[in-house]
């Protein structure tokens, strides 16, 4: 299992565009995905699931990936969204 923590750039969060971006992106990779905030983990290939972390600016997320392209994943997502600014 891979994982990584980024903060949300994104003066916005992650509201629905940037959201559908970001599962659009998460469908590329084979592996299981899950996106973590404070106590709720939900996956990231779900749009009303990356929606209902209510990410704002600032908040911190862990991506989580287990497969056999997680490494790949997590950094290519974590990149993905600190450069989400809009």
């Amino acid at each position: 299992m891979a994982q990584k923590k980024v903060t949300i750039s994104n003066p916005s969060g992650l509201h629905a565009r940037p959201a559908a971006l970001l599962v659009k992106e998460a469908g590329k990779f084979s592996s299981k995905i899950q996106l973590v905030k404070d106590e709720k983990e939900v996956d990231a290939k779900s749009l009303l699931g990356v929606m209902s972390l209510a990410a704002k600016q600032n908040d911190e997320i862990v991506i989580k990936a287990e497969g056999e392209d997680a490494e790949e994943a997590v950094n290519q997502l974590a990149q993905f969204i600190e450069q989400l600014n809009a």
